[in-house]
């Protein structure tokens, strides 16, 4: 009790803005239901791409991943940590708006087995219907921790090797565990970079408009 109480808990009062998570969650469920139309993205390299059930593990443990990215990067720089929270609930809200118009399925194997990776692939499979996929959460959130630690200020090539890693697991784990297709990840990587560029140009006229301000503020009357 006494280490508790010696806790600033005002310095990890950021953290209560992943509570963010829950409610999109819920959204989601709300959105993972068939529609009329229901269209299909497979290629040929999505056909040819084999069904490895191993893969069930990095792509279960996606969601506790970028939970302990944005923990990271809150320790590290809390910028990066609010750039994560706001690129992630931008892009989860936009896949909601493109699910409900634009919904896509990928055909599922039948599963043959008892060992763990054909439970944990059944658990996937029954908790999750085969619809919106198009663009993959799974990838556009992984793909942007990797974004992120690329052009942070604490990067280091322990980080950047284990991020960068860990992500390209999961976002190729889409693929062989028959989650995703090709254009899913990639509509994700684009999708990442178009809400980052457009939080650039924000950034920067926000940026510009205080120095315009202080100047004014400087200089003026």
């Amino acid at each position: 009790m006494l280490l508790l109480r010696k806790i600033d808990w005002r310095k990890y009062s950021p953290l209560a803005f992943m509570l963010i998570f829950p409610f999109l969650g819920m959204m989601y469920k709300w959105t993972n239901r068939a529609n009329q139309d229901v269209y299909s993205l497979v290629t040929a390299f999505d056909r040819a791409t084999p069904f490895i059930k191993y893969f069930a593990l990095p792509y279960a443990v996606w969601i506790f991943y970028i939970y302990v990215c944005l923990v990271y990067f809150f320790k590290k720089d809390v910028s990066v940590y609010y750039k994560g929270l706001v690129t992630y609930t931008v892009c989860a809200l936009t896949c909601y708006v493109i699910y409900a118009v634009f919904q896509t399925t990928v055909p599922r194997p039948v599963l043959v087995g008892n060992d763990p990776f054909t439970w944990l692939m059944r658990y996937i499979y029954d908790r999750d219907q085969p619809f919106n996929c198009f663009p993959s959460i799974h990838c556009f959130s992984s793909y942007m921790v990797m974004r992120l630690v690329w052009t942070s200020s604490f990067r280091n090539k322990w980080n950047v090797a284990l991020i960068t890693g860990m992500s390209s697991l999961i976002i190729v784990s889409t693929l062989f565990v028959k989650q995703h297709v090709a254009l899913d990840v990639l509509s994700g990587i684009l999708l990442v970079e178009f809400v980052l560029a457009i939080m650039l140009v924000i950034e920067t006229q926000v940026r510009e408009s205080r120095q315009r301000h202080r100047e004014k503020r400087t200089y003026g009357a």
